[in-house]
């Protein structure tokens, strides 16, 4: 893959200034102060939480504590989808930090999965990055790794060590030069105004005329409403990683280098604010 090393790492660092507060109807035995935590795009928020479970326990009693989940101005904060994701398509044009609002009761069965360990999050994760080989290489890279290979990329996650990580997930992002990307784009596009939770479907990098796609290639297929049209504003914003890419970027320089850890591209399709 080309060496824009920078750009990974800018990826990996990425944080969100985060203000959890307890829900008013959740029973405690003093005042819950508010927790403020720098959320990291890439990972999972029940990952990165147990500071903010162990914050509020101290005020609440043993049986009035059930599983935590997350909401955001009245919506279920999906945990299995990346931190970065869940920003970008519910609160990207809202003033920061995120207002994170924490229940530890009602958990909201249809709306979220359950996450009882962290063992729930690293089978989660490891399915998305042996789905998205499937979709590169045909699942060879995967396959040829050890199990020790698949903690690897794990403990980089969960520890937030981006160079153990890397090191690993490199092989992830290689391909032949002569095939000129990978065989399909590993993606998803998210976006507020469908029942449906995301489009998925598959997409080459290289037309078979051997020109390269780009993000605009892929939306006007997958979601050409996204596209604004001559002389009419702005009506969406598609957005990777808190910014809105060029259209023109090439699918797979963004597959290499804006992907998150599990291996998707995760594009948000969300209105343009209105002033």
């Amino acid at each position: 893959m080309a060496d824009d090393k920078d750009v990974l790492r800018d990826v990996w660092f990425g944080r969100i200034p985060t203000c959890f507060t307890l829900n008013q109807d959740e029973v405690t035995e003093r005042e819950a102060e508010p927790y403020y935590l720098l959320l990291p795009r890439v990972s999972y928020l029940t990952l990165v939480t147990d500071k903010v479970k162990k914050h509020f326990l101290k005020v609440m009693k043993a049986e009035d504590v059930e599983e935590m989940w997350f909401e955001y101005e009245g919506t279920p904060l999906k945990w299995h989808y990346p931190i970065g994701v869940l920003f970008d398509l519910h609160a990207s044009n809202t003033v920061l930090p995120w207002s994170i609002t924490v229940h530890f009761k009602n958990f909201p069965d249809r709306d979220l999965l359950h996450c009882p360990s962290s063992s729930v999050i690293e089978a989660h994760f490891m399915s998305s990055i042996k789905e998205a080989d499937a979709l590169k290489h045909k699942s060879q890279v995967v396959n040829d790794m050890q199990k020790k290979d698949h903690k690897q990329l794990w403990m980089g996650l969960q520890n937030d060590k981006f160079d153990q990580f890397w090191a690993m997930n490199r092989k992830l992002m290689e391909y032949s030069t002569e095939d000129g990307g990978f065989r399909y784009i590993p993606f998803r596009i998210y976006q507020t105004m469908s029942d449906r939770p995301f489009i998925q479907k598959l997409f080459r990098p290289v037309s078979p005329e051997g020109n390269v796609h780009t993000l605009g290639d892929l939306l006007k297929e997958m979601y050409p409403t996204a596209l604004p049209n001559d002389g009419e504003p702005k009506r969406y914003q598609v957005v990777i990683h808190g910014i809105e890419p060029l259209l023109e970027t090439p699918l797979q320089w963004l597959s290499e280098h804006l992907s998150h850890p599990d291996n998707f591209l995760h594009i948000c399709i969300i209105p343009t604010p209105t002033d």
